[in-house]
């Protein structure tokens, strides 16, 4: 295949269908068809449905473009199924998600669920919008057109403490009495619980010492979150003084509170004090449960002793305790890190022998070690027992095996995967299309192919990442085909999509060109990523 023969792909897009045959999968023809071009005598599926709308969200993302319109064709197709699958698909597109809410807000007849109302404050505040989301709630309280409940309020938690705001977060927690939501110990917990996941233990232990004295009277469940919180972070000292003090209040102590200080011990490296406050529980009254061990198991992974961490497995055993997959995983990781991949896949058996079914990370563990050592055997044969097994690659597993694949020259299994990806139900995003491109311009005669699938993602609607635009631009104009570049920035610059228009600027070198990229960026322009 000549280059020839792409740029009279790129002019005459309608000769794409004999390559699609052969590489890319014909779907993407079918799909960038408007919504309304579909047979009118059936109706669309609701995944398809999601799956238009989420194209119109990302391609209308940006404050300036008019994306009211673009939704006129689905009215008829809006139900708050549709809604809540749309707004979760697109939770990285918080201003064109925010403005597809309020445009269904306006259908007559329709009204959101309450999940809708949450998702979209989650949405807000994951996107940093933050004056956009009170003025929502706001809007909410006015209206009257769903209640602002508790559980609202702890969206907003969750948020600010993952931005790292805490003190926005804790001054969240003041406002819900502008609300008419008196703060209560469950809000409290809430909103320690989301400072100290996001190890903002500072904050929420100062504001701990604030309200403690007042009619939010700290239970077993309040300090064990603190405890938990300060173990995190390896301030088991600190750990240690809760404990103490919950005691000296008179507390209830029960097991939580128990397993959270020993797990803040053992994270701070007191592996022997915990142990021996472990042996004490049952002298105490106390029956140690699948967690107790299982903070044993990690501190001993952390430590790379495997083999204490299958003794504590095996006491489990006797017990008739059953490790949650978070216990397994952590051990198959240790195994692999060790090359121990026959024991690894022993654990695998043995989880689902015990009805722990493994997640993707429990795969991804194991299949990313026989990726880095090119094993393209048995990691073709662990995705099929995946999905045996009942569990679906995610883009993790499809990047790790396509980079391998890719790097190693094997086309045919390429072909292979990525054709079949929609049959699995994976839709390939920016990333693994990075993963393409990025790979075969690296690979001498597959400059055309990387093309061809930097093309399709365009006709996807897919905004490339800065980085990808760039690699290709730079491979096209040092192997002699400049030409091909502006034939690549000029079919961006018609792209429904505005952010492919804005990005048709990177591909022509422009310096005021916006940077295009996401929080996984840097993940996909090496080989040996993942």
């Amino acid at each position: 295949m000549t280059i020839g023969f792409l740029q009279s792909l790129l002019r005459h897009p309608g000769t794409r269908s004999s390559l699609h045959k052969s590489f890319v999968a014909n779907r993407f023809l079918s799909i960038s068809l408007p919504y309304d071009s579909q047979e009118s005598n059936s109706v669309a599926p609701v995944s398809e449905i999601v799956n238009e709308l989420s194209r119109v969200l990302s391609d209308y993302r940006n404050p300036h473009h008019d994306i009211e319109s673009a939704l006129v064709p689905f009215v008829s197709k809006i139900s708050t199924d549709v809604v809540e699958q749309v707004l979760k698909r697109c939770s990285n597109l918080g201003f064109s998600a925010h403005r597809f809410f309020l445009w269904a807000q306006g259908i007559p007849g329709f009204r959101h669920s309450e999940e809708s109302y949450r998702i979209v404050v989650d949405i807000l505040g994951r996107s940093g919008q933050f004056a956009f989301l009170w003025d929502f709630l706001m809007e909410l309280k006015k209206s009257g057109s769903c209640e602002v409940k508790r559980d609202i309020f702890w969206v907003v938690f969750r948020v600010y403490s993952r931005a790292n705001m805490p003190g926005d977060a804790v001054r969240a927690f003041n406002k819900m009495t502008d609300f008419g939501i008196p703060p209560c110990l469950d809000d409290l917990d809430q909103l320690l619980f989301s400072l100290c996941k996001r190890k903002h233990v500072k904050d929420a232990q100062e504001f701990f010492d604030r309200v403690k004295g007042t009619e939010l009277c700290p239970n077993m469940k309040t300090y064990s979150i603190l405890i938990r919180g300060w173990g995190d972070i390896g301030e088991s000292a600190r750990a240690q003084e809760l404990f103490d003090e919950m005691l000296e209040k008179g507390v209830i102590v029960d097991l939580l509170a128990l397993n959270s200080l020993m797990n803040a011990l053992c994270r701070g490296g007191k592996v022997d004090e915990a142990y021996k406050l472990f042996r004490g529980l049952r002298n105490m009254g106390f029956e140690p449960d699948a967690y107790s061990y299982s903070i044993f198991v990690h501190s001993y992974c952390d430590a790379n002793d495997l083999h204490s961490a299958f003794r504590v497995l095996d006491s489990m055993g006797r017990y008739k305790l059953i490790p949650n997959v978070f216990t397994y995983n952590r051990i198959i990781k240790t195994l692999c890190r060790n090359q121990k991949i026959d024991e690894a896949y022993k654990l695998l058996l043995e989880m689902i022998n015990n009805g722990s079914k493994p997640d993707t990370w429990s795969y991804n563990t194991i299949l990313a070690t026989h990726c880095d050592h090119n094993e393209v055997n048995r990691a073709l044969k662990l995705m099929s027992k995946m999905e045996l097994d009942g569990c679906h690659p995610d883009r993790h597993t499809y990047n790790m095996v396509l980079k391998m694949l890719i790097r190693i020259g094997r086309f045919d299994k390429v072909e292979e995967i990525w054709n079949t990806m929609e049959d699995h139900g994976f839709y390939p995003p920016v990333s693994t299309y990075a993963v393409m491109v990025h790979g075969l311009c690296r690979k001498r005669s597959k400059l055309e192919l990387a093309c061809k699938f930097f093309e399709t993602m365009i006709d996807e609607g897919i905004p490339p990442y800065t980085s990808t635009c760039e690699l290709l631009r730079n491979k096209l104009i040092g192997s002699g085909f400049a030409e091909q570049v502006d034939i690549l920035a000029d079919k961006m610059g018609r792209s429904t999509s505005k952010s492919i228009q804005e990005a048709s600027n990177v591909m022509k070198y422009s310096s005021r060109a916006p940077r295009i990229s996401s929080r996984n960026e840097d993940e996909y322009p090496s080989q040996s990523d993942d």
